[in-house]
């Protein structure tokens, strides 16, 4: 791990979201103003091997919602607006979830054409586990982490599934787990005193041990594939620590598919080092939101 240090008091760090945030028409004008970013969009499609941009620029939400599509179209989106910003030069980056692809991509690490495969696999690994162990997510409402985290400890000590995935913001973290134990896990948090547990639209228990078997797919896939030293740190979901090393930031690329995000660490890890401006690249404006409510002395916007 790359020791922590304070940046220059001015340092921006360029987050990018993750599954979620796709919309109907997403980068179509990035496509149409960017010479640059029209050229990744066109490549994705060469490296797919279908018309990713058609679905993007015209599918419909339900297009949009097939994890095979979503996840390749949320990080070329994102990559696809931080190259049309060649003077957007970040001290530090990272990537909720899926986001951590681009910000990988963003730091050098990998190659654009070295990671959409990945992702593209990662997408079709999870779907596979979604499948042979079904399951769920939902958003807990108003509860401090610790609470939340003795609620989920609680229900999975009756034999369900069910663990913290997505430290989102102080107050919002999400849960994944099994059917039956998020349903256990929602009654146990709202009597617990949660203002909200909501039920997700998700197709799948993502960042629980329901997604062990998509390890091993993923795995094969990364080590396949060419990991250079960061250009500046990359501070990951599993840890929340920055990384600039190959090796360790493949490893820990692996865990996130069984381990939690955390985000509201992330944050707060790149604000103690210097950050005091975060740019979000990709599509919607979720992240900027939950930074200003992880650090409110913080700035928060996306590229022009």
């Amino acid at each position: 791990m790359t020791p922590s240090h304070p940046t220059d008091a001015a340092a921006v760090a360029v987050v990018f979201p993750g599954q979620g945030s796709q919309f109907p028409g997403m980068a179509r004008e990035l496509f149409e103003q960017s010479e640059a970013a029209r050229a990744l969009l066109t490549q994705a499609n060469d490296i797919l091997g279908f018309n990713l941009t058609k679905l993007m620029f015209e599918g419909t939400d339900e297009d949009l919602r097939r994890t095979d599509v979503t996840q390749p179209a949320v990080f070329v989106h994102s990559v696809a607006q931080f190259v049309a910003q060649p003077d957007l030069q970040p001290a530090m980056v990272a990537g909720h979830s899926l986001g951590e692809f681009s910000a990988l991509v963003a730091a050098g690490v990998l190659t654009f054409a070295d990671a959409l495969p990945l992702v593209a696999r990662r997408a079709q690994a999870m779907q596979a586990a979604c499948e042979e162990q079904p399951g769920t997510m939902a958003a807990i409402l108003g509860l401090a982490d610790e609470a939340v985290e003795q609620g989920c400890q609680q229900v999975a000590a009756g034999g369900d599934v069910v663990v913290a995935a997505n430290y989102n913001c102080p107050g919002q973290l999400v849960i994944s787990g099994s059917t039956a134990g998020i349903t256990k896990a929602c009654e146990v948090l709202k009597a617990t005193g949660a203002k909200r547990a909501l039920p997700l639209p998700v197709g799948g228990a993502f960042h629980s041990p329901l997604m062990q078997s998509a390890q091993a797919a993923l795995a094969e896939a990364i080590e396949r594939t060419t990991f250079s030293p960061a250009r500046c740190p990359v501070y990951q979901n599993v840890d929340a620590a920055p990384h600039t090393d190959p090796a360790e930031i493949k490893a820990n690329l692996l865990a996130q598919l069984t381990a939690p995000v955390r985000w509201t660490q992330s944050v707060q890890a790149m604000f103690r080092d210097g950050a005091t401006h975060f740019v979000e690249c990709g599509p919607g404006k979720v992240l900027q939101g939950l930074v200003n409510k992880i650090e409110p002395t913080a700035t928060a916007g996306s590229v022009a």
